[in-house]
């Protein structure tokens, strides 16, 4: 697994990231995509070619509502989603992950983790409205369509039940903050 791979699969995948470093064999991509109902979500992907390629997205801004609750969420969170997990960073900036060990690593696998955490921004999305827009009583449009329809397109057998039809209710997650 090397830096070089990661590139080619980017852009087999219709990704060009914002910015792309390297330091001590360790490298690192940021990207800005689009969830379906999301814009402009901040994913940084950091390859450890011995070890792992962790997919790290902040969330949201740092929480200023009761912290105690907002944690609470984002732990049923954790149990709620599969292959992501929620945390707070230092500054207690919520944050999104998601980790693949390399030996497992192809450009499907890299395509269908980044679209799995479009997914759950987009699914979380009324819940994150304190968080995103504060004092919003609705989530803003997107006012243009998603960068990334087309990733979503390649992997929606396999996200079916974060990408619930219109038909479907889809995935119900639990909102601890109400």
């Amino acid at each position: 697994m090397d830096a070089a791979t990661v590139d080619a699969w980017l852009t087999e995948l219709g990704i060009v990231p914002i910015g792309r470093d390297e330091r001590d064999g360790i490298s690192s991509w940021d990207l800005q995509l689009d969830g379906l109902r999301r814009a402009d979500i901040r994913v940084t992907l950091i390859l450890d070619p011995a070890r792992t390629l962790v997919l790290w997205l902040h969330f949201a801004p740092p929480i200023s509502d009761s912290f105690r609750v907002s944690y609470r969420q984002f732990l049923r969170w954790n149990d709620e989603l599969p292959f992501v997990k929620f945390a707070l960073s230092a500054d207690d900036r919520p944050v999104l992950t998601s980790e693949m060990v390399v030996d497992r690593l192809d450009r499907d696998a890299l395509g269908l983790a980044l679209c799995r955490l479009l997914a759950v921004c987009d699914l979380t999305l009324e819940r994150s409205l304190v968080w995103l827009h504060p004092g919003a009583r609705v989530v803003p449009a997107m006012g243009r369509p998603s960068r990334q329809v087309a990733l979503f397109d390649r992997y929606a057998a396999q996200l079916a039940e974060l990408l619930p039809s219109e038909e479907e209710a889809g995935l119900a997650l639990s909102d601890d903050r109400a």
